[in-house]
């Protein structure tokens, strides 16, 4: 599966949860990340940012996607961190 997550979270968590997401997914630019996992590592991403976050202040939206092909990325303006495909 392919994800897009967005986040919006205190202050005092932002390192942690960037660090965090850099562990399973590309960092495109601030508080946004991509990338293809798998349902283990899909599982263990979310039960690790519940443990980093505080439900009720922080907020992160998840985009489940079938894959890279099935969308369409524009970008206007700077491509802040552009993903090169390594095969």
């Amino acid at each position: 599966m392919y994800l897009l997550i967005v986040y919006d979270v205190d202050v005092n968590r932002v390192n942690k949860v960037n660090k965090f997401l850099k562990m399973y997914l590309h960092w495109r630019q601030n508080s946004v990340f991509e990338g293809e996992v798998s349902i283990s590592q899909f599982k263990k991403l979310k039960s690790g940012l519940k443990d980093i976050t505080n439900e009720d202040k922080d907020s992160i939206l998840i985009y489940n996607l079938k894959d890279r092909k099935n969308f369409k990325l524009e970008v206007i303006g700077i491509e802040k961190n552009p993903i090169e495909l390594i095969l």
